[in-house]
């Protein structure tokens, strides 16, 4: 019983009815490297999120959380509501690259590569402009993130 129903799974029809095996290639399967990026860009929303909320409601025991990023605090508070919209737009990038690149759709890809590139871009323009070093190390890790994608672009392709 269990080998027709294996069978049944991994079986499909012709237009003549002739049973073809259908192979379970990767194309089927969703590379571990997507479901990482998956949730990278998941913690994206969480901390975007997370931002715009303690942006919105100031003056609470969330403020706190600026502690972990205290460059964060200087950049988006004198931006106002302003900085509240942008993290919201990046927590809804975030959410849409994450969604779409679980559910393997071409969307999903080409928002993950635009937010990664913009990222790319941001950290160098940082590097560059304000001599903050540190944030060199995101253009790296953005550009292999990138290749990489580009590498398992077939995954996305629409059947």
């Amino acid at each position: 019983m269990l080998r027709r129903l294996i069978e049944t799974v991994t079986t499909t029809s012709d237009r003549r009815g002739r049973k073809i095996q259908r192979d379970m290639n990767e194309q089927q399967r969703r590379p571990v490297g997507i479901s990482v990026l998956s949730f990278f860009f998941l913690f994206g929303v969480l901390a975007s999120g997370l931002t715009a909320l303690i942006l919105l409601v100031p003056g609470t025991p969330m403020d706190v959380l600026w502690g972990l990023n205290p460059r964060a605090r200087e950049g988006l508070l004198p931006l106002g509501r302003f900085g509240v919209v942008l993290m919201g737009t990046v927590c809804l990038a975030c959410a849409a690259a994450a969604t779409g690149l679980w559910r393997r759709r071409p969307w999903g890809f080409w928002t993950a590569v635009i937010v990664l590139v913009m990222n790319l871009v941001g950290d160098a323009i940082n590097s560059l402009a304000f001599s903050d070093w540190r944030t060199l190390i995101g253009v790296p890790i953005a550009g292999l993130m990138i290749l990489y994608l580009f590498g398992k672009r077939r995954f996305f392709e629409v059947a």
